[in-house]
């Protein structure tokens, strides 16, 4: 009896390992980030997460959320100080804050039985958060400058990170609810 539960359990917990290879920090957050595109950015980012993280893919997403909220707000701030950033993209980032807020809270609360919902919307949320972040750089293509090219770069190293917070979510949602952990 004591083997079943014993072989129960790593059937539960290995889809929940990211790569049970790794051997250190660094290895946890480059398995986390190997399904981004902005690879280095994500590893840079969120490096500090590692032993935390391990190989939990829910912590990992919240983890992906929660520093792009917090370059978002640097961002939006600096937007909202420019005279040459347009209101659409200030308010555009507004709603990016908004999304990625959500999807944290919905992130932290995630629950056995409600976890496919959950994933779902956290997933379109994050999608327009990035689809926001777009609409921003759309209202800067037809204008020149230092300036407005240093705000364009910026909102992009936000979209980028957004993307790689969507892989990483996407990720979680593959692995299943077995990977909730407290």
């Amino acid at each position: 009896m004591t083997g079943v539960i014993l072989v129960l359990l790593l059937f539960i917990t290995l889809p929940c390992s990211y790569a049970s290879q790794a051997k250190n920090r660094n290895n946890y957050v480059e398995d986390a980030c190997s399904v981004t595109r902005y690879r280095n950015l994500c590893i840079r980012t969120l490096a500090s997460f590692s032993n935390t993280a391990k190989h939990n893919p829910s912590i990992w997403a919240r983890a992906g959320v929660s520093v792009t909220i917090g370059e978002a707000k640097k961002v939006s701030k600096y937007l909202a100080t420019n005279k040459i950033a347009l209101s659409d993209c200030i308010e555009s980032f507004q709603d990016t804050l908004d999304n990625l807020h959500r999807s944290l809270f919905v992130l932290r609360k995630l629950s056995i039985l409600e976890f496919t919902s959950q994933l779902e919307d956290v997933i379109t949320w994050v999608s327009a958060a990035l689809t926001d972040e777009d609409t921003c750089l759309d209202g800067f293509y037809e204008q020149k400058g230092n300036h407005v090219k240093f705000l364009t770069n910026r909102v992009s190293n936000v979209t980028y990170m957004t993307s790689n917070a969507l892989a990483i979510v996407n990720k979680l949602a593959t692995t299943g609810p077995e990977c909730l952990t407290n």
